[in-house]
């Protein structure tokens, strides 16, 4: 049985005018752990405040000196970094077994850096590249001294090389100005939950945690329509054909008046899902 009150939590603080990054990403970590307590959030709010407390007060070199102060601390003195096993575990997305394990995927370790950083009064960002998050350091709104750094390699800072290499190894095609972007909060903890989903959905058997992380997303401000159809689509296969035929024909009725053809046969599915009641 999932607590109602923290879901509603959850969608009131993604609907924040300014979302707290790690807030969100920790009732994320309480909605895999239910038996995680408001304790636990706190304990792990305090350790993201005593990790700002041992960086030095305004580095020399402005973002550069940023970059390296995070690096030594966190990647060099406490030892977070990501390895490919990390990608095999879902705690790797969860920020409590991040913060405890010092292991993660690199978008979370990135959480790590910039919850840390931020506190400290750091100039710091997310950066969504395709296929591997990282974080910036100064104002993006002027590139030349923009500072990129990678957490899941200890935070590593790239070059502009670097950089193209993580693109281009990923998707082959050429790095833009465009992914350089500050990703927001709420674009943060979605990615964060589509990799849950895809973790999820190569394990049958935890179609549970496709479940929630599915309904966490659609309690986003903004979130792709298709999600109410994977939603119900998994309802259906769990042997919730109620819950599964109204999704379905939710989402019917969001692209009826693009798609019609498409809004009829989702309409067709809705029924043979509540014939299944019979």
């Amino acid at each position: 049985m999932r607590d109602t009150g923290r879901r509603q939590r959850f969608a009131e603080a993604a609907r924040d005018e300014r979302p707290d990054l790690a807030l969100l990403c920790l009732l994320v970590a309480a909605e895999a752990e239910p038996k995680t307590g408001e304790a636990d959030i706190d304990t792990a709010q305090i350790e993201l405040d005593r990790l700002a407390g041992l960086l030095p007060f305004r580095p020399a070199e402005g973002a550069a000196g940023w970059a390296r102060a995070l690096a030594d601390l966190l990647g060099r003195r406490c030892g977070f970094h990501g390895t490919p096993a990390d990608y095999r575990r879902l705690e790797s997305s969860l920020l409590t077994h991040v913060l405890r394990r010092r292991r993660g995927l690199p978008i979370l370790l990135s959480v790590v850096w910039m919850e840390v950083a931020r506190r400290a009064g750091a100039p710091v960002y997310g950066v969504a590249l395709p296929g591997h998050f990282v974080v910036g350091f100064g104002d993006p709104a002027a590139p030349e001294g923009q500072v990129l750094a990678d957490p899941f390699d200890g935070g590593r800072v790239l070059t502009s090389a670097d950089a193209e290499l993580l693109v281009a190894g990923s998707t082959g095609t050429p790095l833009t100005p465009s992914m350089l972007a500050p990703a927001e909060p709420r674009e943060i903890v979605l990615r964060i939950l589509n990799n849950i989903r895809a973790w999820a959905a190569a394990r049958p058997e935890r179609s549970d945690v496709q479940v929630w992380a599915v309904e966490l997303s659609l309690l986003l401000p903004s979130h792709p329509a298709r999600l109410r159809y994977e939603h119900a689509e998994l309802l259906v296969q769990r042997g919730d054909f109620r819950g599964g035929a109204a999704e379905l024909e939710a989402y019917a009725e969001v692209i009826a008046a693009v798609d019609p053809e498409t809004a009829e046969s989702v309409q067709r599915q809705a029924l043979a899902a509540r014939a299944m009641l019979n």
